[in-house]
């Protein structure tokens, strides 16, 4: 699962740094892509750091951090979607991408907090 979420981390902010890319040049947009692309790159660097944490209250701090980029980019997309500033239905896959992530990082959590 390391490896996956390694992948899946790295492979959701390429995306989010190519929406970013295609947003158009408008100030408003300028913006929220701006905000999207600090949160939603910041996802996967909050994990690689969990994985060299020095205890459970470390890991379980940085994955939490993780956790916090993955609400701020799930409120973005939300603001992108809204605003009509991407395709619902090209940006559909990445509100599921972050879905689902925020799910698994929260699975772990959990499991490490029942584990202590």
């Amino acid at each position: 699962m390391e490896q996956d979420l390694k992948t899946r981390t790295r492979d959701s902010a390429i995306r989010i740094i190519k929406l970013y890319s295609a947003l158009p040049k408008a100030t408003e947009a300028q913006v929220v892509g701006k905000q999207i692309l600090r949160s939603g790159t910041s996802v996967g660097a909050h994990y690689r750091e969990s994985q060299f944490a020095k205890s459970d209250a470390d890991f379980i701090s940085k994955i939490e951090g993780g956790l916090q980029e993955l609400e701020e980019t799930a409120y973005w997309l939300e603001i992108i979607d809204e605003m009509r500033l991407f395709d619902a239905e090209k940006l559909a896959p990445l509100r599921i991408e972050t879905s689902e992530l925020t799910a698994i990082f929260v699975t772990i959590v959990k499991k490490v907090k029942s584990k202590a």
